[in-house]
Order: structure tokens, then sequence, then C-alpha cells
């Protein structure tokens, strides 16, 4: 069984947090329920330690669950010459290949190769070298025009020399964060809440003692008190370092998409083109049965508690290069399903070019707070060890030396045989990374109607009432945006299908009809405003 919870497990958690109010309780407070915050509770819990998890909004609201989707190495990284990020990026890559299939699947991806473009095909080619050389397979070719053609059919044909096909991988990136937490509150002493924000850090002695945090629902506080505080904010994170007079280092940089029906630009691989106002590589590739173009790579300039959206430039920016690349589709404004924006939290080294900006992760320790930001949502478990380590010092020593290169999720080995006689196996492999092998008990026991999918998706209904009973779903967009991905899938948010969502979630997350009135209209508001074109 999942162990998220329902309403009624969040409420009993905080009147336990009210209870123990002022007491030293927890061996760590984890601020922030994103990739890496969510990292850093299963390397805690695996290590036996009294972890709690504090989010101001829900679970991978930020950039966790408006990324690109990818699992990737990072090319780029080796043509700078930064070939330990790639390393480990590759690695990890390769981890989340072989312990979350379903949820992590290998995509094949396309750079093509344009008449007087640089990286051509032999430069390219040495990159991919390396690439393979850190996978320890070979695993790239060289197509021709003509056999290019076969693989993309729609593409410009103009001045077209061929493309380099490698593997990388993608994700549904708010699912892997939900999963890992998963597999980290299975664990004994281990807690979560979202929608409760810590607005100040409790001090004693010139230290950092725990944190006062507020229940955003209820509007209730209480002091938490702990041995060490990881601050894991991403965009947000200079924030809480100011408190204790942590400069500020986080450069928020914005990268948009937008998502079409999959017939209106039909990809079977990820297409990397260079954009031609200003040589970047932007990204076409297939994603939960649509097709998706991005990213842009902007300074975020907006308030960062505002949700971010797509602006007109970066809109313009993103339809240029599809026009340019699929002329003959004549694909247009109209088409556009949905969009999302995320702020990326940039460790700003000054330079003026934010794509010129390093994506390695930094960690800072100011008194008893150890803060993190930067990296990429491939190697949050590296990324958690090295938090971890700068941890180590307020911590209680046992454990600290256990072999940490054990799996991250609990194998599924045998339960897609029980699932065989009511799902296909792309959908059996697709539940079960998503959501382990507690799926199957409710699968097995559900109406068939519920193990239909949603037209223009791969989501099946059950997932949406799975969410509702036990994936601490607050607000209808949890359930809509980030539990499943239907408002990002289905034109004007999926509220073609609010009756019948209605009917299957209502009753299990106790709101009554004027509550459900309230939570639509919010849902249409923020998918307006947030995840659809620019007015």
């Amino acid at each position: 069984m999942s162990m998220l919870g329902d309403q009624a497990s969040r409420r009993r958690l905080w009147q336990q947090l009210l209870a123990q109010q002022g007491e030293t309780h927890w061996d760590m407070v984890v601020v922030g329920g994103g990739i890496v915050g969510a990292g850093v509770l299963r390397e805690a819990a695996r290590l036996n330690l009294k972890v709690l998890l504090l989010e101001r909004q829900d679970f991978s609201w930020g950039t966790s669950s408006r990324s690109s989707k990818m699992v990737h190495g990072g090319l780029r990284y080796i043509a700078s010459g930064d070939f330990r990020i790639t390393r480990e990026s590759v690695v990890e890559r390769e981890r989340l290949l072989r312990e979350a299939a379903g949820l992590v699947t290998p995509l094949p991806y396309l750079f093509t190769s344009r008449k007087g473009q640089f990286p051509g095909r032999w430069s390219f080619t040495a990159l991919l070298n390396i690439y393979d050389f850190f996978a320890g397979r070979r695993d790239h070719r060289f197509l021709a025009p003509d056999q290019l053609e076969l693989q993309a059919p729609h593409l410009q044909a103009e001045g077209l020399k061929g493309a380099c096909q490698y593997t990388d991988a993608t994700t549904d990136d708010s699912r892997l964060v939900l999963r890992i937490l998963d597999e980290a509150v299975s664990a004994d002493g281990v807690e979560l809440l979202n929608y409760v924000a810590v607005e100040t850090l409790l001090e004693e002695a010139g230290q950092v003692a725990g944190v006062r945090a507020r229940d955003v629902l209820s509007d209730a506080s209480v002091d938490i008190r702990a041995r060490v505080v990881v601050n894991a904010t991403g965009a947000w994170a200079d924030r809480l370092r100011q408190q204790v007079g942590g400069e500020n280092h986080i450069r928020p940089l914005r990268g948009s998409h937008l998502v079409f029906p999959y017939h209106c630009l039909p990809v079977s691989q990820a297409v990397t083109v260079l954009h031609p106002a200003d040589r970047r590589p932007v990204f076409i590739f297939p994603w939960e049965g649509a097709t998706v173009v991005g990213t842009t790579d902007l300074d975020h300039r907006e308030d960062l508690d505002r949700e971010a959206a797509i602006t007109r430039e970066e809109t313009d920016y993103l339809l240029r290069l599809v026009h340019q690349q699929f002329p003959g589709l004549a694909v247009t404004e109209a088409d556009v399903l949905s969009t999302w924006s995320g702020v990326r939290p940039v460790v700003s080294s000054g330079k003026l070019d934010p794509s010129a900006e390093r994506r390695d992760h930094s960690v800072w320790r100011d008194r008893g707070l150890v803060s993190v930001a930067g990296g990429k949502l491939t190697t949050f478990r590296a990324i958690a060890l090295d938090v971890l380590a700068a941890a180590a010092d307020h911590l209680p020593m046992a454990g600290l030396d256990k072999d940490l290169d054990q799996p991250i999720f609990a194998p599924v080995a045998g339960a897609e045989k029980r699932l065989a006689p009511l799902l296909a196996a792309d959908q059996r492999r697709r539940l079960l990374g998503r959501y382990g092998a507690a799926i199957v008990p409710w699968v097995l026991a559900e109406q068939a109607a519920n193990l239909e999918t949603i037209t223009g998706t791969r989501t099946l209904w059950t997932e949406l009432r799975w969410a509702a009973s036990r994936e601490a779903v607050c607000h209808l967009d949890d359930l809509l945006l980030r539990r499943t991905r239907i408002g990002l899938l289905v034109k004007d948010g999926a509220l073609q299908h609010i009756d019948r969502v209605r009917e299957l979630v209502q009753p299990l997350l106790a709101w009554d009809d004027a509550r459900w009135a309230l939570e639509v209209d919010r849902y249409r508001g923020i998918c307006r405003d947030f995840y659809s074109l620019p007015a």
C-alpha cells in the first residue's frame, strides 16, 4: 500500500507535531518536496534516521513537475570538458533504466546535421564515443538522409546531411518524485507533509536547531526541532540561507514547453535541432502519447511564489522552430494542447548567457543548515549522498558508514504476471514503474471500466482513484497536473472529463459539493493562467 496517505492521515500527523511542540524529536528536517528533497529523504531513510520532509506547496510542484522529462547524461558537458558530470549522469541514467522500467524508459534521439552547422557529424560522433564509453556499451550510429527520411519523414530536407542517432531516456518527472517518496516513507521514522511552509529557522547557541512551520491549509503553526535542517528548496534556496547570513547564489532560469497532439506533430523519437535564432539545442520528442517541444532558457525575473508561465516571446520562439523543421505539417498555435514552464535553480557564475551556466550542484553548510541547489533530475541520488555527507557532523554516527550503493526502488519481480489477464504488457510495465508492486491488489479488485485508458493519454481511470485515496491529494490540480498528467495531455486541462473525474474521486476525497465547485474553479484558473498559451 502507498504510504503517502489520505487527508485523515495528514491531519493525524499534523496533530502529532502540535503535541510535540518544541521537542527535539527529529534527526533531520528536509525542506522541499521536489526531486532533491525526495532523494535526500530516501537515502536518509536507508540510514534509519528519523526524518521529516515538509513541502510548502504540493510534492513536485516546482521544477520537478515542469522539467523537460529527460533522464540523460548531458552531452553538452563533454563538449565543455566536464567529463565528471557526464560520467556521473550516465551511470545514474543506467541505474534508473534498470530499477524503474516503465517509469524511466529508453528513447532514441536524433541530432540532425545540416550544411554549415557545428557540431557536424564527426565532432558529434566523437562526443558519442565518450558517452558510450561511460555507459559501457556502443549505442550510436549515423543515418544518411535516405535513412533519416524513414525515421523522421516530416523533417525539412533542404540542407540535411543526416543525423546521429543515440539513446537516452525520458520519464514522468512528478511520478518519479512520488515513487521515491513512497519508497522513503515505507521506512520507520520517516514522515512527510505537503502544503506546510517553513517560515523561520529556529536557533540555539548560534546553531540552527529546527524550523517554525505553518500548515497552509489550516494556518496553524508549530515549532519542530531537529539536529540538522536540509534546505532542498531549489530556486527558493537563498531565502532560507539568508536567515543564517548565507550569500545569494541562485540564478533562476525559466524553461518553457509546448505540448501538441501526436497526430499534429508525429515523431517516434526525440529530434534535437539547433534553433536558428541562437543556435541553442531544442528537443521535439514523444511523451505520454503527445509531442513536446522545448525548452527555452531565460532569466526568470518574475515572483518565484507565482507559478511560472510561458510568454508570448517563448511561444513564438518554439513555434518558429517547429515551422522551420516541419514545414509540411502546417502546425499552428491552435493545435497546442497545453504549455508548462519550470524554473531551474542554477548556481550562478556570473555569465551573461544563461545557457552558458554550469548545471552541476553545490552544497553549502551554514551553522546547522545544509543547503543544496543546481544539478540535474538524473543525478538526484548522487546529490542526496553529497548532502548527507555534509550533514554527517550533526547526525548520529550509527549507520553512516553503510553501503549506500543500494537499489532506490523495491523490486517488482513477479507482479507483472499477476496483472497479465487484465492489462497489456506496456500498461503493466507503466503501472508498476509508477506505483510499484503495491498497486497490484488494487488493480485486481477494480471494475473493468476503470481499467480503460483516458482518451488521448496512456493514463488509466483507476490511477485517479488510486491517487485520490492514498497519495496526499489536497487540491484538484494535485490530482490532474501531478499525480496524473491528464491536465497537460487533454485540451483545456481535461475539463471535458470533469464529470467522470468527479464520479470517481469526490467520494474518496470526502469533498462536499461546495468544496468540489471551488476546486474546479481554482483548477480552471490555474490551467488558464499557467498551463495555456499567453493571452
